[in-house]
């Protein structure tokens, strides 16, 4: 086990033995399937790397002839889906997402992103700097990831969704190769960089608490969308390398994972006070606003309405400004129907607000001119790694 669990493992296990185990060993779990395929292309130029993988994603059997056939043989493992995935059983997932857009990225970055941070995952992020020195590309393409895992035929075999799933996945192996190459990760106390039990946790986040901080926010949805928002999430998570050991199959065992995963987690350290704040602070930038005195106000107020999500005690751990919650949430939920409102109404009117800078967010995306990049980091620093 590694050491930083020790403590928070005794507390969870009394009170869940089976999960608290499987998280404990699932953080000394990484990917083999991936990582060996970023060990050979990690022996071949860099550009041939990209086009073989670029090749590998649509298909090309004409620029696949000279890959290796680790690369080729990775592939073909994941083309096949699941018996438990039904396309048709997606579709209220993707209606409700596209219906509640505006909330859901409000919740995500207020919510469970900041949650997230306040575990041991804030190592890897922190230590390279991928949203500290460049947080607002790498928000932008989770916003893309997102998007396209909601569109209809996103996570079909030639969608942008089942693609941008699968190159998380070969990211993390990269970061992982780097990381385990470099003086910066302490393997001893912290298990494997972006291990299966954080990725696993990440999962549960993105879908079962997300729709509870999307119900906080005012977001409407049926038991079936709702199961359906989940599946989704359970599909790309699978294609994201999450093994099914610890990939959850409903959302009360979700909701479980993250609880129990969290108890094990230790206390928040600098680094998670570091990762968090610099989270809130780049919704602005995000948003396209620069101006100091309006970035200050939507960083305020972003930061008020993700200590009413994720509670005063977590919240003053990360050092948050100290504001009052009363009333923040029926607020915003207030603020939203308003907007909807308006933008019925009186569309040309509308106007452009905390509220509606916050959650245009999801707007925001990362939208390469040359299409998807399947380019990798190339050094464990964001700073000094080629720009992908």
């Amino acid at each position: 086990m590694p050491t930083c669990y020790v403590e928070g493992f005794r507390k969870a296990y009394k009170i869940d033995p089976d999960i608290a185990s499987n998280y404990i060993a699932h953080t000394t779990v990484a990917d083999p399937e991936a990582d060996a395929v970023i060990e050979k292309l990690a022996t071949l130029d860099p550009t041939l790397s990209t086009q073989y993988i670029n090749a590998a994603m649509d298909q090309d059997k004409d620029n696949l002839v000279g890959a290796p056939s680790i690369l080729k043989d990775f592939f073909a493992s994941i083309n096949t889906v699941p018996d438990w995935v039904d396309f048709e059983s997606l579709i209220p997932g993707i209606k409700m997402f596209h219906r509640n857009s505006r909330i859901v990225l409000a919740a995500f970055v207020g919510g469970v992103l900041v949650e997230g941070f306040s575990t041991n995952i804030s190592k890897s992020f922190f230590i390279t700097g991928r949203v500290r020195d460049t947080g607002v590309r790498r928000l932008k393409q989770n916003n893309r990831h997102m998007i396209e895992i909601f569109m209809p035929g996103g996570l079909l075999r030639d969608g942008d969704g089942w693609k941008l799933s699968v190159r998380v996945r070969l990211i993390h192996a990269q970061v992982r190769h780097l990381l385990n190459n470099s003086e910066d990760w302490d393997t001893e106390a912290w298990g494997v960089p972006l291990s299966a039990a954080h990725v696993g946790y990440s999962i549960t986040a993105f879908s079962a608490r997300l729709l509870q901080h999307m119900k906080s926010l005012g977001a409407k949805f049926t038991e079936e969308e709702g199961r359906s928002f989940l599946d989704i999430w359970r599909y790309s998570g699978l294609l994201m390398g999450i093994p099914e050991t610890i990939l959850f199959r409903t959302k009360e065992e979700a909701l479980r994972i993250f609880e129990i995963g969290y108890l094990c987690e230790p206390d928040v350290d600098e680094d998670s006070i570091a990762m968090a704040n610099s989270l809130v602070n780049s919704a602005p930038l995000v948003a396209g606003i620069t101006e100091p005195k309006a970035r200050h106000s939507l960083s305020t107020y972003v930061y008020s309405v993700s200590r009413a999500l994720i509670g005063n005690e977590l919240a003053d751990d990360l050092m948050y400004p100290a504001q009052s919650t009363f009333g923040v949430l029926p607020w915003f939920r207030v603020q939203g129907h308003y907007n909807r409102l308006m933008g019925k109404l009186f569309p040309r009117l509308a106007r452009q607000n905390n509220y509606t800078n916050f959650t245009g967010l999801m707007e925001v995306s990362e939208f390469d001119e040359e299409g998807i990049s399947y380019r990798l980091p190339d050094h464990v620093h964001a700073e000094r790694s080629t720009p992908w």
